[in-house]
C-alpha cells in the first residue's frame, strides 16, 4: 500500500533524457572507508581489512551463522548484539523507546526514572510488536525469482516476481518461528532469501533515565560533541521447547549462536574500528535526477510535513499528561525525522552532491559509449547489454520516475495519514485483512497472509497505550487540510467524498467518525481479527465504514504504484549493470545500496574539522556533562550522576590517557539509519561501543558519502559499564556479561 513505501521513495525528479548526456571521464567519487558490505564481500577484501588494522581472519565475516555476525540482530526498527548467552541483548535507548513507554504510566514512568530489573523475574514484558530477528541463512535466489517474470512489464512484472517471492517465504516459514523474506540487491538485479529465527518475547531489563539515554534530546541529536547513554538491554525469551513463542511467564531466556565480549580496553584516537547492523535504506546508486528531485522539493517538503505533525503533539501533550505519555515515542521518532532531513539538505548541499553525482554519471555514460562500446563494455566472456539497450532503458527508468513527480505531494500526505494515526491505520488495517481473507493465502498482498496477522494483532493490542482521541483528529485536520489544497488533479474523489472538500465538513466528518467509533476499545478491535470478513466489511462502526469507503481508491493507487514498481525492477538493473562495470574498470569494489540486510562498515576512531578553524577530538567525557547542565530539559543530568561525577571514582573504566571517564567517541564508519544499536568492534573483535547517531555534517550520507565529514558517534562501553556498576547499580548484570568487578 501507499503507507507501506519510503518517504523518500516520492521524490521522482524530472530531468532530460540521459542518453543525450555526455562527458569527459571523470573518477567515481568514493572513498577508501566508505561502504557498508555484504558479509559474503568480505574475504574480497581481506587485504583491506588487514591494512586497516583487523586481526581477524576477513574470510570467517562471511559466514552469518558464526561469530561474531550471528551474534548481531535486528532488533525492532534498528539492531541489537546479544552479550551473554542468556539472551541478554545490548541495543540503543532510542531503539527500545517503545518497550520503555509500554510500561510507562503518568504515576510510574520509566521513561523518567529508567528501570533495573533485581533479577529474571523483574523484567518486563516489551511491547507485543517488539521482534528480534536472528538471521539464520542467506541465499542467492535470483533465477528462481526472476524465471517467470521473463518476457513480462509493469505490473505483469510485478506479480511475477511476487509471486515467485511469496512461494519462496512460504517454504522458507514452514520451518517453525522463523520469519523469512526476499530481498534484492542492486535494485531488481539479484535476490536473496533470508530466513530469521523471530523472537516475539522480548523484556526490558535495564534503561537508564531518559536524562541519560538521551541527554541533550533534540538540541543535541546529530551533533557533536555528544554525551549520551543511548543504551538498553533487553532479554529474548523463547518457549519450554527452545522454540519462539509469545510472552508466557514460564518462558525461558533464549541461547543464541554466539554473544559479543565488552572489551577491557576502548578505543583510541586511529584505532581500527568495525560495525555490523541493519541499515535501512541508501539511494547512493540512484539517478542524478532523483538527487536532484531530493534535493530541490523532498527534504523541504518533508521537514514541513513533520514539524506541523510535532507541533500539534507538543500542543495537545501540554495540556494532557496522559496524551503526552502515549505519544512520547511517535514524537521523538519524528523530531528525529525532521532533524535528519534537514541536516541531509544541508549536507547534501554542502558537498554539491547534485553537481558531483551528475558529473560521475556522465562520465560513467560517456565511457560506456566511448570508443567501441557498442558491445556495452562486456568482459570477456560476459553476456550484458549493449551500450544502445542500456541507455534506452535508463531513459525508460527516467519516464517512469517523472510520472511519479506528478503525485508527489499527495503520496506524502496519504502516507502520513496511514502511517502516522493509530485508529485509522487500524480501521484500515482491518478493512484490507478483510478483503485479503477472502484469498488463497498465497494470493493475498504482503503484510497481510497468515504469517502477518500475529504482528497486526500485536500492533492492535498497543493501540491503548499510544492514541488519545484528540490528538489524532487533530493530526488529520492538519493532513486533510494540506490534501485539500493540492491542485485538483492530484484529488481522489473517492478521498474528498469521505472527509469532505472544507474545513467544516472535515471537521465535522472527523467528529462524528471519532465520536461514534468503538475502535478505540480493546475487546472490539481485537473482535474484528475473528469476526467474518463479510461482517467487518459491512461493520457499522463509523471508522470501519469509513475506511471501507476509502478502500478502492487506496487500491487503485497501489496497483499504480505497483505497475511502476515493476517496470523499475525490470529496468533499474541496466544502469546497475553500467555502474558494476564502470567500477571494476577502474578497479574499485563496488556494494550494493543498503536495504535492510546484514551489513559491515570497517575504519577507525578519528575526529573531524566541521569548519575552518574548528577541530573536535574523537571522544567526550563526564566533564562535558557538567558544562551541559542546566537543570532543566533537556540538560537535566540526574542528580546520582552528577554526583558520581563529582566523586571522581571511575576506577577501571577512566581513560588511562584522559585520567577521567570517557561518555562517547567517534569513528569514520559508513552508517545510515537502521544502524542504530549496531555494535562496534575493535582488531580482535571486542565490543567497544554502541552506535547510536551521526554528526549533524553527515547526516546526507544515506545518499552522499563526503570522507571529510561522515562520522558515526558511538556508546563508549566504558560509560556503561561505570553506570551499571557505580550509578545505578546492576551489578548481576554486569557479572552476566563477564565483565569484571571494580575493585
Amino acid at each position: 500500500m501507499v503507507a507501506g513505501r519510503f518517504l523518500s521513495e516520492y521524490v521522482m525528479p524530472v530531468l532530460r533524457p540521459l542518453a543525450l548526456v555526455f562527458a569527459a571521464c571523470l573518477t567515481v567519487p568514493a572513498a577508501a572507508d566508505e561502504g557498508m558490505w555484504m558479509a559474503n564481500q568480505l574475504p574480497e577484501l581481506a587485504p583491506q581489512l588487514r591494512a586497516a588494522g583487523f586481526q581477524g581472519d576477513p574470510a570467517a565475516l562471511a559466514d552469518l551463522t558464526a561469530a561474531p555476525l550471528s551474534a548481531v540482530v535486528k532488533a525492532g526498527g534498528g539492531t541489537g548484539a546479544f552479550v551473554s548467552d542468556q539472551g541478554l541483548l545490548l541495543t540503543n535507548h532510542h531503539v527500545a523507546y517503545g518497550v520503555i513507554q509500554y510500561n510507562s504510566k503518568p504515576d510510574q514512568n520509566l521513561l523518567d526514572s529508567g528501570f533495573a530489573a533485581a533479577d529474571r523475574a523483574g523484567e518486563l514484558r516489551g511491547s507485543p510488536d517488539f521482534r528480534v530477528l536472528v538471521t539464520e541463512r542467506f541465499d542467492r535466489v535470483t533465477e528462481r525469482v526472476l524465471a517467470p517474470a521473463e518476457g513480462k512489464k509493469g505490473l505483469d512484472y510485478f506479480d511475477a516476481v511476487d509471486r515467485a517471492s511469496k512461494a519462496i517465504v512460504a517454504e522458507c516459514e514452514a520451518l517453525r518461528g522463523r520469519r523469512c523474506s526476499v530481498a534484492t540487491m542492486d535494485y531488481g538485479a539479484e535476490f536473496y532469501r533470508i530466513q530469521q529465527l523471530e523472537l516475539r518475547d522480548v523484556r526490558l531489563v535495564y534503561a537508564p533515565p531518559s536524562a541519560i539515554g538521551k541527554y541533550g534530546d533534540e538540541i543535541d541529536n546529530f551533533m557533536w560533541p555528544r554525551h549520551s547513554g543511548d543504551f538498553t538491554l533487553l532479554r529474548a525469551y523463547v518457549g519450554a521447547d527452545g522454540q519462539p513463542a509469545d510472552y508466557d511467564a514460564a518462558n525461558r531466556p533464549y541461547t543464541p549462536p554466539a554473544h559479543l565480549q565488552i572489551a577491557r580496553d576502548g578505543p583510541k584516537d586511529g584505532d581500527f574500528a568495525m560495525l555490523a547492523g541493519y541499515p535501512g535504506i541508501t539511494y547512493r546508486h540512484r539517478l542524478a535526477s532523483e538527487f536532484a528531485e531530493r534535493i530541490d522539493w523532498g527534504l523541504a517538503a518533508t521537514v514541513d510535513a513533520l514539524d506541523a505533525l510535532i507541533s500539534i503533539i507538543e500542543r495537545e501533550g501540554a495540556s494532557d499528561a496522559d496524551a503526552a505519555v502515549k505519544y512520547a515515542s511517535q514524537l521523538a521518532s519524528l523530531k528525529n525525522g525532521s532533524k535528519r532531513a534537514n541536516g541531509e539538505l544541508t549536507g547534501l548541499l554542502r558537498s554539491d552532491a547534485r553537481r558531483q553525482r551528475a558529473e560521475a554519471e556522465q562520465a560513467m555514460l560517456a565511457w560506456l559509449q566511448d570508443a567501441g562500446g557498442k558491445n556495452g563494455r562486456c568482459a570477456k566472456g560476459e553476456r550484458c547489454l549493449d551500450s544502445g539497450e542500456t541507455l534506452r532503458r535508463i531513459d525508460a527508468v527516467q519516464a517512469q520516475l517523472t510520472q511519479a513527480s506528478a503525485t508527489r505531494e499527495r503520496d506524502l500526505i496519504l502516507n502520513l495519514m496511514l502511517t502516522q494515526t493509530q485508529l485509522l491505520r487500524a480501521a484500515n488495517s482491518l478493512q484490507r485483512l478483510a478483503l485479503e481473507r477472502g484469498k488463497p493465502d498465497a494470493q493475498r498482498e504482503t503484510g497481510y497472509q497468515l504469517r502477518d496477522e500475529n504482528l497486526i494483532e500485536a500492533q492492535l493490542k498497543q493501540v491503548q497505550r499510544r492514541y488519545a482521541v484528540g490528538t489524532e483528529q487533530a493530526l488529520l485536520r492538519e493532513l486533510l487540510r494540506r490534501y485539500r489544497e493540492l491542485p485538483s488533479a492530484q484529488h481522489v474523489a473517492d478521498l474528498d467524498a469521505a472527509f469532505g472538500t472544507d474545513s467544516s465538513s472535515t471537521d465535522a466528518t472527523l467528529a462524528r467518525v471519532y465520536g461514534a467509533t468503538r475502535l478505540g476499545d480493546e475487546a472490539f478491535r481485537l473482535a474484528q481479527l475473528k469476526a467474518e470478513p463479510a461482517a467487518v466489511r459491512a461493520s457499522d462502526d463509523a471508522l470501519l465504514a469509513l475506511a471501507a469507503r476509502i478502500q478502492p481508491a487506496l487500491l487503485r493507487l497501489e496497483q499504480e504504484r505497483k505497475r511502476r514498481d515493476g517496470e523499475l525492477l525490470r529496468l533499474r538493473p541496466a544502469y546497475m549493470a553500467a555502474l558494476k562495470r564502470w567500477y571494476t574498470h577502474q578497479k574499485k569494489p563496488l556494494f550494493p545500496d543498503a536495504n535492510l540486510t546484514l551489513r559491515v562498515s570497517y575504519g577507525r576512531v578519528a575526529g573531524f574539522s566541521p569548519r575552518d578553524g574548528v577541530d573536535y577530538r574523537p571522544v567526550t567525557t563526564v566533564a562535558g556533562i557538567v558544562e551541559k547542565n542546566t537543570g532543566k530539559d533537556p540538560f537535566d543530568a540526574p542528580a546520582p550522576l552528577l554526583a558520581a561525577i563529582a566523586k571522581g571514582d571511575f576506577g577501571q573504566t577512566a581513560d588511562p590517557a584522559l585520567g577521567t571517564q570517557t561518555v562517547n567517541f567517534l569513528t569514520n564508519l559508513d552508517t545510515t539509519g537502521g544502524n542504530s544499536g549496531s555494535p562496534v568492534l575493535n582488531a580482535r573483535g571486542e565490543l567497544i561501543g554502541l552506535n547510536f547517531d551521526s554528526n549533524w555534517e553527515s547526516v546526507s550520507a544515506s545518499w552522499w558519502f563526503d570522507p571529510r565529514y561522515k562520522r558515526a558517534v558511538h556508546v563508549d562501553l566504558r560509560y556503561l559499564r561505570w553506570l551499571m556498576e557505580k550509578v545505578y547499580p546492576a551489578h548481576w548484570l554486569l557479572a552476566e556479561m563477564r565483565v569484571p568487578a571494580q575493585q
